[in-house]
């Protein structure tokens, strides 16, 4: 049985940032428990107090035989002032076996993983209902493609009370310019959604959408300087937040061009964080000449710090 968590509240999304960090294995592909706590109690250093393992920690591949242990590493590594939520999915049946395994801990929610595969949106909608009812809490809604869930299905799904929160992470050339969110924000409470891309488009989010608050691959890097820019934009000094954004930009566009995940990854382990180990399979290894770009970046970031 893991470490009781702290429940959930919306207030929790505006205290912190939501960082997504990576998870640590060591070099025979085993979840690390003494790797994974140095990753959390630096996170925590930096004042963060809420930390979501979704994309970056690859739960996509996770072993449901391992399932267990690493909810358990996870619950009892955090301080009790910190928010962990794992995930479940994307496939529904691996979801809800790994919902039997959650009912056995005490976090307050859990994040369904989105999939553009095999499912259609009220197929979507009936298996957050199902799976929300098993583990008898509600689930954290993941909206990372266009248009994936219409807004009448979340409005039913709030008025099922099944979401606890919504990640929204449509990625767009222009923030400002997003339909999609605005249709979603008025079915749904701004004050439990948050923008799930990161640093670059929080000020927008945040400032002219109201939404609580913003998920970050980046903070586990710097998390004093993204806390910093969640204060800046929640206290309308958008010129201090702006700044602290471009300091941001050189990481945050090589996981564009490169692999999000797979970058932040070898990041946090470049900035001598924590040895994040080996990427599971059906994740490659970068190549050395963007592990040398990856270097530059984090060396200038840690730095300047």
């Amino acid at each position: 049985m893991g470490t009781r968590m702290p429940s959930f509240s919306a207030e929790l999304l505006r205290e912190s940032v939501i960082a997504v960090p990576p998870l640590a294995r060591d070099a025979a592909g085993n979840v690390s428990r003494g790797e994974n706590e140095k990753i959390i109690r630096f996170l925590e250093t930096g004042g963060v107090r809420s930390l979501l393992y979704g994309g970056n920690a690859v739960f996509y591949h996770i072993h449901l035989s391992e399932y267990a242990e690493t909810l358990s590493m996870l619950a009892d590594t955090a301080s009790a002032s910190t928010v962990i939520t794992p995930s479940i999915g994307p496939a529904f049946g691996f979801a809800m076996d790994q919902v039997d395994v959650l009912r056995d801990h005490d976090f307050a929610t859990v994040m369904l993983l989105p999939s553009r595969d095999v499912v259609d949106p009220s197929g979507i909608a009936r298996g957050v209902r199902v799976l929300a009812e098993r583990l008898g809490k509600p689930l954290v809604l993941y909206l990372k493609f266009d248009a994936w869930l219409d807004p009448t299905l979340i409005r039913s799904l709030e008025a099922d009370g099944v979401i606890s929160w919504i990640k929204y992470a449509v990625v767009r050339d222009d923030p400002s310019d997003d339909s999609y969110l605005r249709e979603v924000l008025e079915v749904f409470p701004a004050e439990r959604v948050v923008s799930g891309i990161g640093e670059q488009p929080a000020i927008v989010h945040v400032r002219d959408f109201g939404v609580a608050g913003f998920t970050s691959g980046c903070v586990c890097v710097a998390p004093e300087r993204s806390m910093q820019m969640l204060r800046a934009i929640q206290s309308g000094d958008i010129e201090s937040a702006e700044a602290i954004r471009r300091w941001f930009c050189p990481l945050e566009d090589l996981r564009n061009e490169i692999n999000p995940i797979r970058v932040l990854h070898h990041a946090v382990a470049a900035a001598g964080i924590a040895d994040t180990g080996p990427l599971m399979p059906m994740l490659s290894d970068l190549p050395s000449d963007a592990a040398e770009r990856i270097q530059s970046a984090v060396s200038t970031m840690t730095s300047n710090v």
